[in-house]
């Protein structure tokens, strides 16, 4: 059962990176989305809670403890990635979720394992970069009002404002603040206006690496300001259009891409995570002789990252020392104790995702905040087809989904998806046509819709 959490905790985690969760809260946000896997929301929970305990700690203390990385254990469809995907959004550490299957081995072209860790510093440059221009909203608004005020009417030039009558001046000045209120209204929006903008022509780059071929997201004017498509050109567009042109270039002016950048590293290190899905897929210990990529290849390359050491990237060196892992598999086919020993000891945490149930699923179909039965009757709310369902319909959806998950391929709550989608069919093709009305779905309805799938199992093992 989920545990209630505080008025003052309600939502905040998105929206407050600086709020210290406790485990009890971080479960119980968990419990929101995934239901049951008690084991595994516990050890995240204490993961994100030592990083806040760590940073009180005095420095030289702090830099020897190092992070105690999971290893969930489970069969595919049972929460891992949820799980993962649900903490990015609890806290305001950098995250980022790759599959270990992607890399390969030094000397294969390919993806190498450093690259992780520099999509994991772009990340955080966004991150760092939303919240600072934040910071710097108002200050860059009232900077592109003054522009687009002097656009609309230009200042008086030093020499007429001098020859001038002091009446002159301040009929200028009643002007000026008669348009300002004016395009504070909304009632300028389609004057046109000439404004410089910089030329951005010229495509991201790719650059030849050791490691193979990476993109770098940059543009060459960022490299040699003003080299082929730095140069500015005059443009003819109105007030609106101008609004975010020019906001865009006070923004990236009042930035401190330097601090961005600082503060950007000093987050991956000290609070980045990695979730490193198909683990299982490069457990072996094979010797890698031939033309094909060793997964005991892949795994030594990955150890030194997981281990902690110094990667570059664009933005600076970033130390990996203190980043938590997760790393996640099915191990249907190969066990924990099939990694190397040195991967094995990297990852001291171990917990085991249970298969899903009947009981499960009725509880995935109704309890969670992003429930299917919620998430179909609000699409079918938008053609104003009111959908409802009732306990046997929820209970003969989740009875059909442990059916064709132990006769065919036991892919968890996923099933629940595929099932879903053929109890709706009918209803999601007429619902534009046939106007407002209410429907309710019952057993007899869902058993109508499945019944010649499941009759034929050959068609069963094929579409659902």
């Amino acid at each position: 059962m989920a545990i209630p959490l505080p008025e003052t905790f309600e939502g905040a985690a998105v929206r407050r990176p600086d709020v210290e969760l406790t485990p009890r809260e971080i479960v119980a946000e968990l419990d929101k989305y995934i239901i049951g896997q008690r084991a595994a929301k516990k050890a995240v929970a204490i993961a994100l809670r030592n990083r806040f305990r760590r940073r009180k700690l005095p420095a030289e203390l702090a830099d020897e403890i190092a992070p105690k990385n999971i290893l969930m254990i489970g069969p595919t469809g049972v929460g891992k990635t949820e799980i993962s995907r649900r903490l990015a959004k609890l806290t305001s550490s950098p995250f980022l979720k790759i599959e270990a299957s992607k890399f390969t081995e030094v000397g294969y072209v390919g993806r190498d394992v450093e690259s992780m860790i520099r999509d994991l510093v772009r990340m955080s440059v966004d991150m760092v970069k939303q919240e600072k221009i934040a910071e710097i909203e108002e200050k860059a608004l009232r900077n592109v009002e003054e522009r687009l005020l002097d656009l609309l009417l230009p200042p008086l030039r030093a020499p007429e404002a001098a020859a001038g009558e002091a009446g002159e001046t301040e009929r200028f000045a009643e002007t000026r603040e008669k348009l300002r209120q004016q395009l504070r209204d909304g009632l300028l929006e389609d004057r046109p206006v000439e404004i410089e903008v910089k030329d951005k022509s010229m495509p991201p780059m790719e650059i030849f690496s050791n490691a193979g071929v990476e993109e770098i997201g940059f543009q060459i004017q960022e490299l040699i300001p003003g080299f082929l498509g730095g140069r500015s050109k005059r443009r003819k567009v109105k007030v609106r259009e101008a609004r975010d042109i020019l906001l865009e270039e006070e923004e990236r002016r009042l930035l401190d891409m330097d601090l961005v950048s600082r503060l950007a590293i000093e987050r991956v290190e000290q609070g980045g995570i990695i979730f490193l899905d198909e683990v299982d897929k490069i457990a072996g210990r094979e010797s890698g002789h031939g033309p094909d990529v060793s997964r005991e290849g892949v795994q030594r390359d990955l150890l030194p990252i997981i281990e902690g050491t110094t990667v570059n990237t664009r933005y600076g060196l970033v130390r990996t020392d203190h980043i938590l892992f997760i790393g996640a598999g099915a191990f249907h086919v190969s066990k924990p104790s099939d990694l190397i020993p040195e991967l094995q000891g990297r990852f001291p945490i171990r917990v085991e995702l249970g298969s899903l149930g009947k009981d499960d699923f009725v509880r995935i179909l109704t309890e969670p905040e992003n429930a299917l039965t919620k998430q179909v009757t609000a699409l079918m709310a938008t053609e104003d087809v009111r959908v409802s369902f009732t306990a046997e319909a929820v209970d003969e959806i989740a009875a059909v989904a442990e059916k064709v998950n132990a006769e065919a391929e036991n892919i968890g709550a996923r099933r629940l998806h595929t099932i879903m989608e053929k109890v709706m069919e009918d209803i999601s093709f007429d619902a534009p046509d046939i106007g407002k009305t209410a429907i309710t779905i019952d057993r007899e309805y869902v058993q109508r819709q499945l019944k010649d799938i499941l009759k034929d199992q050959d068609l069963r093992r094929f579409i659902l």
